[in-house]
């Protein structure tokens, strides 16, 4: 992540928490006394973002308060296991205590569902990666969750690729029309991605020479055909309604990519809290 929009993003978190000042840390104590505490697990999970981002937070809110023992991402984290310690003005960690939480709260969340995929998938070559599908202004934090979990990135934003969806098709009149805009447009460097919903949609993309084709909720049947009807002639996607029930049949039908949604909007915040030494 780039440290400069992380730090910006993080000031932002810490202005909404804290108003005008804590009216009850600032009550309890003076700004000289100093006190340690540790960001402590409750339950199991995988770690994502203890120093990048929560040890961070409290950077930001104090440089004199000092972290250490920061948890390395991916590690797999067991109820009472220590993922910071953090020592400097007591005032300042406490109004600086809720938006680390929140933070790694969610970003633990995101990488442990993104590892349980992860692990599903294990036995084929299948990627895991994550869609848009992000909480408005978390993007870069809940994609470097996912790289944590040991998933994957699709694209950050729309410039990042073409990816031309039903919507596209729909306004231009064919998956034919919309390849040719587009490659009238687009610099040669860049992948062309097309959704598809049918065999028949996948048979004019592959005329239409795109790089990737994504299988768009379709049953595992007909996903199974349209792998062997591309026959590595295109990299192949598979999306739409995708679970941890699902995603090990889905990969079995031989597809490069799986994305998955739920990654990033139905992730679970994971229980950790902060205890004071």
């Amino acid at each position: 992540m780039d440290k400069n929009q992380l730090r910006s993003l993080i000031r932002s978190f810490l202005v909404e928490d804290i108003g005008r000042g804590d009216l009850t840390s600032e009550s309890l104590f003076d700004p000289s006394q100093t006190g340690s505490a540790q960001l402590v697990a409750r339950e199991s999970c995988i770690a994502a973002g203890a120093g990048m981002v929560a040890a961070e937070v409290f950077k930001v809110q104090n440089s004199d308060i000092k972290t250490s023992g920061a948890m390395d991402d991916g590690t797999e984290v067991a109820p009472g296991d220590v993922m910071l310690t953090i020592t400097g003005p007591v005032v300042d960690m406490l109004k600086a205590e809720r938006v680390a939480l929140n933070l790694l709260q969610r970003l633990c969340g995101i990488a442990t569902l993104t590892r349980r995929f992860v692990e599903k998938v294990k036995p084929h070559p299948a990627r895991i990666t994550d869609t848009r599908k992000t909480t408005p202004g978390l993007r870069i934090l809940e994609k470097y969750a996912v790289q944590a979990g040991g998933g994957y990135n699709h694209r950050f934003n729309l410039t990042d690729g073409v990816l031309i969806k039903d919507n596209h098709i729909a306004a231009c009149g064919s998956i034919t029309e919309a390849v040719a805009r587009v490659r009238k447009k687009v610099p040669h460097t860049i992948r062309i991605e097309v959704e598809t919903e049918t065999l028949e949609q996948v048979q004019e993309s592959l005329a239409s020479r795109v790089d990737i084709i994504m299988l768009d909720n379709m049953d595992l049947q007909t996903m199974k055909k349209a792998v062997q009807l591309i026959d590595h002639r295109a990299l192949v996607e598979a999306s739409g309604g995708v679970n941890l029930g699902s995603v090990l049949q889905i990969a079995e039908t031989g597809v490069d990519i799986i994305s998955v949604g739920a990654l990033t909007h139905s992730a679970s915040a994971c229980d950790i809290g902060m205890d004071w030494l």
